[in-house]
């Protein structure tokens, strides 16, 4: 049966609770010590990167953020305006706020992007005493496990 509710971010079972169950498209485990605001930009970038977001979906507004991940409404606030900002959100007027198309860069802008956090890794592997060959592959795994899953033959 199809679900009745409309909101995409509320679970629905024909419940009293179909209203007031809150689902963000992410999943978050909070990080003592770690900036909330940071942890949540991280999630939601990850999602998106990793086919669980994709163009044209809906974003939960900052109202429904706060509530369902228990943080100030103005940090929710802090953390869209953040992923609008890097071109990962946009507003559309009358349907709120959907995740973006991704926007045509040249090789060397994305390049750049990583510069500072290709640095910090690499510090951080020498600091470790990790070789070149363990990063290449931790950054393999990591890599083929944030890949959107490849559509089955037939059903593209």
């Amino acid at each position: 049966m199809a679900n009745p509710c409309s909101n995409a971010f509320f679970a629905c079972d024909h419940c009293t609770s179909c209203h007031n169950t809150l689902v963000i498209p992410f999943r978050l485990t909070f990080t003592p010590g770690v900036s909330l605001y940071e942890q949540v930009v991280y999630a939601a970038k990850k999602a998106i990167v990793a086919g669980q977001l994709r163009p044209g979906d809906a974003f939960p507004s900052v109202r429904n953020l706060s509530q369902a991940l228990k943080i100030n409404p103005n940090t929710a606030h802090k953390v869209v305006t953040q992923l609008i900002a890097e071109g990962l959100l946009e507003v559309r007027v009358g349907s709120g706020t959907v995740v973006a198309r991704r926007p045509g860069s040249t090789a060397a802008d994305r390049a750049n992007l990583l510069n500072k956090e290709l640095e910090q890794l690499v510090v951080e592997a020498k600091r470790l005493g990790l070789d070149l060959e363990a990063v290449q592959a931790a950054l393999a795994h990591h890599w083929e496990r944030l890949s959107p899953p490849l559509p089955e033959k037939g059903n593209e």
